[in-house]
C-alpha cells in the first residue's frame, strides 16, 4: 500500500460542484477526502481532525478567510500540513506563498492535482 492512499486531503472550496469533482477525483486516485465550502468550515476540520495531512484550497473564497489567509494560519498551527492553493482569477505573489507549497491555476487538472500530492509527500 502506498502512503498516499492513508493521506487525507482537505478540499476547500466555495463553488459546490467544483467541490465534488475534485474531491470524487481524489477519491478515485486513492486519497481520503474531507470537504471544507469555506475557511471557516476548513479551520473547523483541522481542529476536530489530527490526520489531514494536504489542504487543497481555493484563493477566492467568501467568509472572510480567503486561502492565502487559511494557509498561513494552518501553517502557523500545523507546519507538516501540505499547502496546495488554487485560483482562476488570482495568480500570488510568490512571497504571499506558504514555503513548500504549490498554485495550480484553474482549469485544473484532477490528474495534476493528484501528482502534486503525491509529489508532496515523497
Amino acid at each position: 500500500m502506498e502512503s498516499h492512499q492513508t493521506t487525507t486531503v482537505l478540499v476547500v472550496e466555495d463553488e459546490g460542484l467544483v467541490r465534488l469533482d475534485a474531491a470524487e477525483s481524489l477519491r478515485d486516485a486513492g486519497f481520503e477526502v474531507v470537504e471544507a465550502s469555506d475557511g471557516r468550515e476548513a479551520l473547523e476540520a483541522m481542529e476536530r481532525r489530527d490526520d489531514i495531512g494536504v489542504v487543497f484550497t481555493d484563493i477566492d473564497m467568501p467568509g472572510g478567510i480567503d486561502g492565502l489567509e487559511l494557509a498561513r494560519r494552518v501553517r502557523r498551527v500545523h507546519p507538516r500540513t501540505r499547502l496546495i492553493l488554487t485560483s482562476g482569477s488570482v495568480r500570488p505573489d510568490p512571497r504571499q506563498m506558504p514555503a513548500d507549497g504549490a498554485f495550480l491555476s484553474k482549469p485544473y487538472s484532477t490528474d495534476v492535482v493528484a501528482s502534486t500530492i503525491r509529489r508532496m509527500l515523497a
